[in-house]
């Protein structure tokens, strides 16, 4: 980061014309609602211009530059914070994440801390002891392979015998599940079920379900589930948006919404009771005939982009293979203990992706496809290049979601057709070691090379996002993790693929804003933008390498209003 050239002897940045701002300057009316002084405003501008202070009018940044010439702004109305060398940074963009999760606290069991699979009961135990005879128990997201002693599931059984008289279903990460007996009869689930085409109802030797449920079976018994109330959802996502403004996140996208989450977020959207800026990605489960994912695509008329500041549509979710921690990545090699030529999983044929990809194209809608394994990656680009032949995706940013195990070449392929790639170095944190047993040492160290694709396809086309709950939602942890490329217990994971600190902000700010296309409108500190910004508990520039994890946000305004104050 560098001063703007000529800051120290204009003093200010400030409005879009010079003669039109400095008459409104001399009105009281026109001053600014609040000005940040005596502190590091790293703007992230394309000159990574440093400023002293910034002042806020309305929900717009009105100028930039230093304390003498901001100070100058204030009105008798003006408030003035003090930020005493503090940082301040764009409010972060998490381009990835299922963050209703962050509001369901009071309404699912907390499985994150179970370490062994006793640790895991017991929590269902405790949880089943507050509920009625009957009652759905749901879990929060974890992941069994990675975070328990055991490196395995619960079965039903297990779970029976702590909860015997309640369904119990239990999330994970997305492609696996847990259902005890109860759950599994509710669903209509037996011994006898086929399984789905892209997944399984596990059984044991002796052919008895297992009670886990593999991709495209977990539909199954997601369906069986009791929605929550309404006013109950309005409640999660509130306390939602308030976990990530505590992080210094003022903007998301949300990963893999429902008709019923959108409905909910417009709600809170129109009350104006929103913290949070969130972008939509739509997925809707693709039915058997293409006639009805047709009608479901042309709906009534909307497509990508559009809503408002607030709640806007990004794009159409679509899910083509599993996870490294799964063994479900569609992988080009055999997988390295296969003893049938397993390569992974898709949850589509190559020539039904295409067919997907080319409806939603047709009706204007974006398409985002979670993709990991290089196999994988190689079909989701030919259905991209198919339905860029029947209408040009190149000004569109299509996005490869995750695309952990990416290659080079893919990386030039994607770029070539304007693809975007928004990816989770967090996933790494706890998790290498188990990609490291399932897919090789040198396959994890591969694993999201997020140098490699700064190089070949430039920060632009590029954003990070946590996938929580899957991974923690702290960004700094994350920025940390892309510095550093090291896991809790320091082992370092392909050191050549770490990037800058600059780099890592620049994937949450100015990179991440261009997701949603609004780069004209957020991603750094300039007059006009929205006021979308942090406060920072230390300078993520010059903190030594092993404490940027441990910054914290100390205030997080959106749109000019302060939303959280530590």
């Amino acid at each position: 980061m560098r001063r703007g050239v000529g800051i120290p002897a204009i003093g200010l940045i400030v409005g879009f014309a010079a003669a039109p701002w400095a008459v409104a300057q001399q009105a009281d009316t026109n001053s600014p609602d609040l000005i940040l002084m005596n502190g590091k405003i790293l703007t992230m501008d394309s000159a990574s211009t440093l400023a002293e202070a910034l002042a806020v009018r309305g929900d717009r940044i009105l100028a930039v530059g230093s304390n003498a010439a901001v100070r100058a702004l204030a009105g008798p109305q003006t408030r003035a914070i003090d930020l005493a060398g503090k940082s301040v940074t764009p409010g972060l963009i998490d381009t990835h994440a299922h963050f209703k999760a962050a509001g369901l606290a009071d309404y699912v069991v907390n499985m994150s801390r179970a370490k062994t699979v006793t640790e895991a009961l017991e929590a269902i135990k405790t949880f089943a002891a507050r509920k009625k005879p009957g009652e759905w128990i749901v879990g929060g997201s974890w992941h069994p392979p990675s975070q328990l002693a055991e490196k395995r599931y619960l079965t039903r059984q297990e779970i029976d015998s702590v909860a015997p008289n309640n369904p119990v279903y239990l999330r994970t990460v997305g492609h696996f599940s847990m259902a005890n007996s109860i759950a599994l009869q509710s669903a209509g689930v037996d011994k006898s079920t086929q399984n789905p085409s892209g997944g399984s109802f596990e059984r044991d030797a002796a052919g008895e379900l297992t009670g886990v449920l593999v991709e495209t079976a977990i539909d199954r018994v997601e369906k069986a589930v009791p929605p929550w109330t309404e006013d109950d959802e309005v409640r999660q996502f509130k306390i939602a948006e308030g976990v990530l403004n505590s992080h210094g996140i003022t903007s998301v996208v949300e990963g893999a919404t429902a008709a019923r989450d959108i409905r909910t977020l417009q709600k809170i959207a129109l009350s104006g009771d929103a913290t949070l800026r969130v972008g939509v990605m739509f997925r809707p489960e693709p039915p058997a005939e293409m006639s009805a994912w047709e009608a479901i695509i042309g709906g009534n008329g909307a497509s990508s982009g559009f809503g408002d500041d607030w709640l806007k549509f990004g794009g159409i979710k679509i899910l083509y293979d599993g996870g490294m921690t799964l063994k479900t990545a569609l992988m080009r090699d055999v997988y390295p203990d296969s003893h049938d030529d397993y390569h992974g999983i898709a949850q589509q044929t190559p020539e039904r992706l295409k067919q997907l990809v080319s409806i939603c194209n047709r009706f204007n809608w974006r398409v985002g496809v979670h993709v990991v394994g290089d196999l994988g990656i190689d079909q989701v680009l030919d259905a991209f290049e198919a339905a860029d032949k029947e209408k040009s995706i190149r000004d569109r940013r299509f996005i490869l979601i995750h695309a952990s195990l990416i290659q080079p070449e893919q990386m030039e392929r994607a770029h070539r057709l304007g693809v975007r790639v928004d990816f989770q170095n967090v996933f790494m944190w706890d998790k290498a070691a188990t990609v490291e047993r399932f897919l090789g040492k040198a396959t994890a160290d591969r694993a999201v090379p997020t140098r490699t694709l700064i190089e070949k396809m430039g920060l632009d086309s590029l954003g990070a996002g946590t996938d929580f709950s899957v991974n923690p939602i702290n960004p700094f942890l994350n920025m940390y993790i892309m510095v550093t490329r090291k896991d809790p217990n320091g082992n370092v994971y392909g050191a050549s693929e770490a990037i800058s600190r600059d780099q890592a902000l620049r994937l949450y700010t100015s990179a991440a804003s261009r997701y949603m296309f609004d780069e004209a409108r957020k991603g750094t500190l300039e007059p006009g933008k929205l006021a979308d910004l942090v406060v920072l508990s230390a300078d993520l520039m010059t903190v030594p390498e092993d404490q940027i994890k441990d910054i914290k946000a100390e205030m997080t305004l959106v749109g000019g209003k302060v939303v959280f104050q530590r």
